[in-house]
């Protein structure tokens, strides 16, 4: 298993002893973090793309309100992973829960192609979102962790460029394959059980996590107390609301991410966009958030990460309303698609930059899991809140609406961070 450098506890943050600052060390945790990353979110949006195709075909039963409790369900499960992730990382460590939830989704999203109806394909798409929830908050703490904390930011959004990186992969895939929708399904899940040996050789325990181990006091029955770090997330009035405030934030944000991921190719076909232009413009909307995701990262390790948030918050509530007007330019409907893209999922991501970055030791990874499943409710009334649109037939425009008004709430709440703590950033 490849070793990581020694690290050091100074004032309450990890910090890189001078070994640590040459980059190969890190090669492998970064990669195979990002590759980790990709995995999620080619899993979580390859339902999104195959709706169109699903309901369209009737396969094995699916209608539109089907569809919408399969990807809500999804968002139930993957709420409870994000929210054990604090409990399970403290106990077994970082490495562990990062193998064994790519090795359950993995499981899971091969078996989804046999499913013979509805129900059986939600069941087992609730049961992989355990794993789907627990894995980014594990795998962002681990990367904050283990990076200087002068490239939080960064090393932040790069790492979430993987999600979006699979998303287009499951776009491309998706049009690839029509109308066979099975094969994604069978090829995202093959990748990961492939992943899951390099993961156990290659991919070493976080460094936070030993010296956190080693430095727990043992109890009078000679076992080590576990502590997660809850405690720290509300010590005082600041630090209560900057849980609270990063939680709506997190809940804001994950409504549209998994909202638009979901639903945008059938709100663009109920506009009267072709189904093939659909699941287009889902493609470019996850193009838009890794060159997006890229700039923000670079932007907010110079200036604040709560700052880029709240701005990119407003920019996305904007091109949101923008694309509720119907367009017969193919160009500039991509472009705006683009735009938005860039802005509504580095948003939310700037959020996780600005937790890795304010909270320490076992809080992070417990702050980030929570926040995270805070979000992943989000991510249920996300997709079920358009799905109940799509069925009304009122997912033109009011869908957009919704991610509109979700956004602009999202920047609320993250003004309501107080200042103090915003600089520590």
């Amino acid at each position: 298993m490849t070793a990581l450098p020694s690290v050091r506890e100074q004032s309450g943050q990890t910090t890189a002893s001078p070994a640590s600052q040459s980059s190969s060390p890190l090669v492998w945790p970064m990669v195979l973090c990002w590759v980790v990353v990709m995995l999620d979110g080619f899993d979580l949006v390859v339902l999104g793309a195959a709706i169109p195709t699903l309901t369209g075909t009737g396969a094995i039963g699916f209608t539109n309100s089907g569809a919408t409790w399969a990807s809500s369900l999804t968002y139930v499960g993957a709420a409870v992973g994000a929210a054990g992730v604090g409990l399970l990382t403290s106990r077994f460590g970082r490495r562990k829960v990062i193998i064994g939830c790519v090795a359950l989704f993995s499981v899971l999203t091969l078996l989804l192609p046999l499913s013979p109806n509805v129900a059986v394909f939600a069941v087992l798409r609730m049961v992989a979102g355990l794993g789907l929830g627990a894995v980014v908050p594990t795998c962002l703490a681990y990367m904050g962790e283990i990076n200087r904390a002068t490239r939080t930011a960064r090393v932040t959004t790069i790492t979430m460029t993987g999600y979006h990186v699979g998303a287009v992969l499951t776009t491309l895939l998706t049009l690839a394959f029509l109308p066979f929708w099975q094969a994604p399904f069978a090829i995202g899940g093959f990748f990961g059980l492939l992943l899951v040996p390099v993961l156990f050789f290659k991919l070493p325990e976080s460094p936070v996590f030993l010296l956190t181990r080693e430095n727990t006091v043992p109890q009078r029955d000679g076992k080590k107390r576990v502590d997660s770090g809850f405690a720290e997330l509300f010590k005082d009035r600041s630090w209560t609301t900057t849980t609270l405030a990063t939680w709506v934030a997190c809940f804001m944000g994950l409504i549209i991410v998994f909202g638009l991921n979901t639903w945008l190719p059938q709100i663009m076909s109920k506009a009267g966009y072709a189904v093939t232009d659909s699941i287009i413009q889902l493609f470019v909307l996850n193009l838009g958030a890794i060159v997006g995701l890229i700039f923000a990262g670079w932007i907010g390790d110079k200036w604040k990460p709560s700052a880029i948030s709240t701005l990119w918050f407003l920019m996305a509530a904007i091109l949101l309303v923008l694309l509720s007007v119907r367009m017969n330019s193919a160009f500039l409907l991509g472009t705006l698609v683009f735009f938005a893209g860039v802005f509504v999922f580095s948003a939310q991501v700037m959020v996780y930059a600005f937790t890795s970055k304010v909270y320490q030791g076992n809080s992070r990874a417990t702050a980030m899991g929570l926040e995270n499943a805070i979000g992943r409710l989000g991510a249920i009334v996300g997709p079920l809140g358009a799905g109940i649109l799509v069925t009304a037939n009122l997912a033109y425009p009011w869908g957009f609406y919704l991610f509109a008004g979700a956004a602009f709430l999202g920047l609320v709440s993250m003004l309501l961070i107080p200042r103090k703590i915003r600089e520590s950033a």
